[in-house]
């Protein structure tokens, strides 16, 4: 638990109509990736909010803020990633951001579709860290490089399908952490989660 400033990735399964009753954070930047499903997010800033398979959400609890997540559909089982970053400073006000991801990066993204940064460039997230989040999708026999600048470190999280780096096989939940510049080649059609901190 913990690379960097990356606390920790929670990969839950939510049975249809179950989830998370009321409950409080602080001092964490919380996002939450579905994968399959949707996930309703109720909290006391007054959002009430369903996020639907492959949307991203971005809570801040800085001094403290209660939520409650539970599964939207009451037929299938929703998947999700929820992964906790330190800020950078503690006592921030709480806030709160969803992100549609653009229909044009349903196909093959190998470049990485910007999710979460410091400074919500390009549309992403506003993470209070120093850190880059991306989304990569690649084909088969596809490559992409995940570039981990000096001082910082990658980390690489398998949403779906299979993948080489550095000569080993991973596939979904494996994850593998990184002090340099990472060449990735997709095995099979996959989908993963490259972060720079």
């Amino acid at each position: 638990m913990g690379f960097k400033s990356l606390r920790v990735i929670n990969e839950d399964f939510i049975a249809p109509g179950k989830g998370f009753d009321l409950h409080g954070h602080r001092d964490m930047e919380i996002l939450t990736y579905v994968m399959s499903g949707a996930l309703r997010h109720v909290d006391t800033m007054g959002n009430n909010e369903v996020i639907r398979a492959g949307e991203f959400q971005r809570m801040t609890a800085g001094t403290g803020v209660q939520h409650m997540e539970v599964s939207a559909t009451q037929t299938e089982e929703t998947h999700l990633y929820q992964i906790w970053i330190l800020p950078k400073e503690k006592g921030l006000t709480p806030s709160y951001e969803s992100l549609v991801i653009p229909s044009a990066a349903e196909g093959s993204v190998s470049s990485g579709l910007l999710i979460a940064s410091l400074d919500g460039r390009d549309g992403s997230l506003t993470i209070h860290q120093d850190i880059e989040i991306r989304l990569y999708r690649l084909k088969a026999g596809e490559t992409a490089t995940i570039e981990v600048p000096t001082g910082k470190a990658g980390w690489v999280q398998i949403v779906s399908g299979e993948v080489e780096v550095g000569g080993e096989t991973l596939r979904a939940s494996d994850a593998v952490g990184t002090a340099e510049t990472t060449e990735i080649k997709a095995v099979s059609k996959l989908e993963l989660l490259g972060f720079v901190l």
